[in-house]
């Protein structure tokens, strides 16, 4: 099996340091299933491409399975050849250092954004090919995938489940092979090692910043436990809740013991009624919203429509609204709230397309807007941009942003100091910071503003939430009158 990775980045054999694989030798590693190769076929300034070529030993294989469907399996398969979950703990093995996001030399360079080209051969996906673009685009690649016909001499047979798949983004090496890492094994129906609690921590670890909004989160837990429901079911409850989850352990191929279903439906269990971060939150929202007599509101950046959901239950709201520039999140919205099966009481749903960044009528429909852990996902050069549409383009009458509060986050043991919470934070703002943002956009826009912690509080470091109420005061007091 055969993974490349290209970049033209200047210059391009920087990508042999980020590996710490020098594109001068060939580098070889043994596994407990095999060997894995690291080579450059190509290695100049302008342009480098580093293969990870995994051999796998199938007579070792032969001699560690057990219990197979059928006498042949174990001799007739396909897991010398594919791209399964044998390549996904090579790349932990040999990039493991990368996958750490540390560097004492160079740390800018792990961080920065640079062009690159991967390719994936034989990459199975028994599921309709679509799936293969379902789990990459959401995530910024441009995605090609290269089919094979079963026999050439036999075309009625149709294709084959596997594929070539072709990634191409501007983003840090790291991120390429983190998604790599999670999304190669869930295409892979027959995981060779047992599942059990510490691959839930997998998971959170190397899903965070992303795993979370990505439209088919539920999709890559259930395959990513082969089905087992108890365990994706706590992953998914564990990703609701925005509490960083960070485990330095490295990858092991090796099989694990897994603990039992039941301990593990307990934990759900004890994890359901724990009152997560995200529905405090959304709770403070709801209520800053009726404190103000609000009636109709558009949520910018909705999502998969977390708190539109909440508010289709509330019968003090006419019409709700959600937008997003995912198309694949509405979709998600449309399937899980269904607008045209509105029942009686119920507020008037609208979903439409849109981003934040750029001015748009139907902004302006409502008497609120919400931006809810929105703006520390926005690039700080595009924030002034976010102001104009929102609060002078816009202008509702009452504005309620969210965001996370990163003083709290040095009480969080397994987060490092000096890293966001998610991966996709652009920023992170202490209390202060946020207030003079807050002072500053009300002042230039004509609001009054307040602001409110949500969370538990700690007396140094405060809440791990904070909000920011905005408040038209003429139009609130002739709202009042």
């Amino acid at each position: 099996m055969l993974l490349t990775i290209t970049t033209t980045h200047s210059p391009a054999t920087d990508i042999g340091y980020l590996l710490h694989k020098s594109p001068d030798n060939l580098h070889s590693k043994k596994l407990p299933f095999g060997q894995a190769h690291v080579f450059y076929p190509e290695a100049t300034k302008e342009k480098c491409t580093a293969a990870l070529l995994l051999d796998i030993d199938p007579i070792g294989l032969v001699r560690k399975n057990r219990g197979t469907a059928f006498p042949l399996e174990q001799y007739v398969n396909d897991r010398p050849y594919v791209a399964s979950s044998f390549m996904s703990v090579a790349i932990n093995r040999v990039f493991g250092t990368l996958l750490s996001g540390t560097s004492k030399h160079r740390q800018e360079l792990v961080d920065q954004d640079i062009p690159l080209k991967t390719k994936i051969y034989a990459l199975p996906c028994r599921a309709n090919k679509s799936f293969l673009k379902d789990l990459f685009e959401p995530l910024g690649y441009d995605v090609e995938t290269e089919s094979y016909a079963l026999d050439r001499k036999f075309p009625e047979w149709g294709d084959s489940s596997y594929f070539t798949l072709t990634l191409e983004k501007s983003c840090p090496l790291r991120e390429l092979l983190i998604h790599l890492y999670v999304l190669i094994p869930v295409l892979d129906n027959k995981k060779h090692y047992f599942i059990g609690d510490d691959e839930v921590e997998k998971l959170l670890q190397y899903g965070e910043g992303w795993l979370q909004d990505h439209p088919q989160k539920e999709k890559i837990a259930n395959r990513y436990f082969r089905n087992l429901r108890s365990f994706s079911r706590i992953a998914l409850d564990r990703l609701a809740d925005d509490s960083p989850v960070i485990d330095d352990d490295e990858e092991s191929g090796d099989p694990v013991k897994a603990d039992s279903q039941e301990e593990a439906l307990e934990d759900s269990i004890k994890t359901e009624k724990k009152v997560s971060l995200h529905i405090q939150r959304h709770k403070a929202v709801i209520h800053a919203l009726k404190e103000h007599n609000i009636t109709t509101l558009l949520d910018l950046g909705c999502g998969e429509g977390k708190l539109l959901r909440f508010l289709k239950n509330e019968k003090s709201f006419s019409k709700i609204a959600g937008c997003d520039v995912s198309i694949k999140s509405l979709e998600i919205v449309l399937e899980r709230l269904k607008p045209d099966e509105q029942r009686r009481g119920e507020p008037e749903i609208e979903l439409f397309q849109s981003a934040l960044t750029y001015r748009d009528k139907r902004f302006s429909d409502y008497e609120a807007a919400t931006l809810v852990e929105v703006i520390e996902h926005i690039d700080v050069s595009r924030l002034s941009a976010l102001e104009r549409v929102v609060f002078e383009a816009a202008n509702p009458r009452v504005v309620i942003v969210t965001t996370p509060n990163s003083e709290y986050n040095t009480l969080f043991e397994t987060l490092s100091a000096g890293q966001f919470r998610h991966t996709d934070h652009r920023f992170e703002w202490t209390r202060l910071e946020f207030k003079d943002w807050a002072n500053r956009v009300a002042k230039s826009n004509g609001y009054e503003v307040s602001f409110h912690p949500i969370g538990d509080e700690d007396k140094k470091y405060g809440a791990p939430s904070q909000m920011a109420v905005f408040v038209k005061p003429d139009i609130e007091e002739k709202k009042a009158g």
